[in-house]
């Protein structure tokens, strides 16, 4: 069981921190933003999702290496090393249109 968690926890995050942040995206673009939380700046709200997406990554790549969560076959862990920075990468990469050309028209 450790050795599934291990390989597919890093993807299974990018996927669902992409579909939080463009969710996030389309509720800060829909009509009923204004009247939910017009104080509330999205813009903000999309940086800091994104950013947590990021942390998130990380934290799980640095965990991936430590110590405490060890796995027997090198093999394994080379590939849940593998996993981690293609999703540490894929989250970056995606969430960089959030992040520069996010207008809602």
């Amino acid at each position: 069981m450790n050795a599934i968690l291990r390989l597919s926890l890093p993807l299974t995050l990018w996927l669902a921190s992409f579909s939080a942040v463009y969710g996030l995206h389309g509720l800060l673009c829909s009509s009923r933003w204004a009247t939910l939380a017009p104080e509330l700046p999205g813009r903000a709200l999309l940086i800091g999702a994104s950013l947590a997406a990021l942390t998130l990554q990380a934290l799980l790549l640095v965990l991936l290496r430590s110590s405490r969560w060890p796995h027997p076959d090198a093999a394994i862990h080379r590939i849940s090393m593998a996993l981690a920075i293609v999703a540490l990468i894929a989250t970056a990469w995606t969430l960089i249109p959030t992040l520069t050309t996010s207008h809602c028209l």
